[in-house]
């Protein structure tokens, strides 16, 4: 039983009902070429069965590294870029304290390097490890992607020179392909640790293999109740054919239609600041599988009612061509008392018998019905609360209605050929052999 729900109802104003009943044979085409893995890059539908086929072993070999890292480092550093990281994130920096940098947690602190190339980053990357006990996980399926490849021979040469070679060889893990690529035979040769990213698993579909498990474990959350999440959310989604009952199929017809009538961007909106990285995952999951061919929804993103105060008069008045999703958040964890104030010289002690989370779900509703009134539909995704068990749910609903959306335009969801065409003039500018 999933608790996600998904709702449309603040679209019925511009997408008609029959429309979207006259779409169901499109989606359900979409749904079989997907689960009979007919469609187009079927060799890359590994990800489907993440959250139900884990190998035991794996999941002890990475509880076993946790401990060892979790003994021995105050930091792990997650080396990678796009898919290698952005999912860790995504779900470590939801469940994580707000101010985790400030507390002791009992868990290593994850920090990043390898998904940018700055100089002073890594400069400053580098100060501090010289000054806490740390590990390295390095994710890169070939080893030879420019940005992390650089940032893991760099660290590399850091943490050798700190801990010498022996003992740094037992601080570095590795996730990488089985068989091949650059960081598969440098860890072979160096003895490092290694995680296999399956062959047929692509880099933003990834979370839920080692890519995703043993950094999110090492940061102290609970990998088994994040697969769980997902395999509900799996079961759910992938077993029921009808349109009208399976929220992953309504999401992917309300995404196509709007897309029809030129609304040609998405902004993912969260009232939950702990859920900024989730759509920055959410960005590289639909921006890198459906904008390809001339085609594709452009992934945005935001959190209100911050950005509100930037982007609001925009979303009001601006160009019509967006919709909204927005992911709510039904239960807060914690309590926070709103005080009376005797003087009232602000005017807030009307809110002091309601909690900021009914506050922020009044904002969510009044930002909602003037959106909708200036012409932006609404989609709504909600949640219980934010866990492993529901952001599992949310990261196999999203990774299923993206595919789902790309075999609606008929594009293939699992490939990047664009992302191609950036490296070859930076290796042909930086006079890299034989381009």
């Amino acid at each position: 039983m999933i608790s996600t729900t998904f709702t449309y109802r603040d679209a019925l104003n511009f997408v008609s009902e029959e429309r979207i009943r006259q779409s169901a044979p499109a989606v359900r085409a979409a749904f079989e070429q997907l689960n009979s893995r007919t469609g187009r890059g079927n060799d890359f539908l590994g990800w489907l069965d993440l959250p139900s086929q884990h190998d035991a072993d794996m999941l002890m070999e990475i509880q076993a590294v946790t401990k060892k890292v979790s003994a021995n480092s105050d930091v792990a550093v997650v080396i990678g870029i796009g898919g290698s990281y952005l999912g860790t994130r995504a779900v470590t920096e939801a469940l994580q304290h707000h101010f985790s940098a400030c507390r002791p947690t009992g868990a290593p602190k994850l920090l990043y390097a390898g998904n940018s190339i700055s100089e002073d980053y890594l400069h400053d990357l580098l100060e501090v490890l010289d000054e806490v006990e740390y590990s390295l996980i390095v994710i890169s399926k070939s080893g030879t992607t420019t940005e992390p490849a650089l940032a893991f021979r760099v660290l590399k040469e850091h943490c050798e020179n700190k801990y010498g070679k022996t003992t740094a060889a037992q601080r570095i893990f590795c996730i990488t392909d089985a068989n091949r690529g650059a960081l598969r035979q440098l860890a072979t040769n160096e003895g490092y640790t290694t995680f296999v990213i399956p062959d047929d698993v692509g880099g933003r579909y990834s979370v839920l293999s080692p890519v995703g498990l043993l950094p999110i474990a090492v940061a102290g959350f609970d990998i088994e109740k994040l697969l769980k999440g997902a395999d509900e959310m799996r079961k759910v989604i992938t077993q029921e054919t009808d349109p009208e009952k399976n929220i992953a199929m309504q999401y992917a017809v309300l995404r196509y239609l709007l897309y029809q009538d030129r609304k040609t961007t998405e902004l993912m909106v969260a009232y939950e600041p702990r859920l900024f990285y989730f759509i920055e995952w959410y960005k590289q999951l639909f921006g890198e599988s459906e904008g390809k061919e001339n085609k594709g929804i452009f992934p945005a993103g935001a959190i209100f009612s911050t950005d509100l105060h930037s982007l609001g008069q925009y979303i009001q008045e601006g160009e019509r061509n967006l919709f909204e999703t927005v992911i709510s958040v039904k239960n807060a964890h914690h309590h926070v008392s709103i005080p009376f104030d005797k003087e009232n010289i602000d005017g807030l002690n009307y809110l002091q018998q309601k909690s900021l989370q009914e506050i922020n779900h009044t904002a969510e509703e009044g930002t909602r019905m003037a959106h909708v009134a200036g012409g932006v539909p609404n989609l709504r995704i909600e949640m219980d609360n934010i866990s492993e068990t529901s952001l599992g749910e949310l990261i196999f609903f999203f990774e299923y209605t993206c595919a789902l959306s790309g075999y609606m335009l008929n594009i293939n969801p699992f490939n990047q050929p664009g992302v191609e065409a950036y490296k070859k003039n930076m290796f042909k500018l930086l006079g890299k052999p034989g381009v």
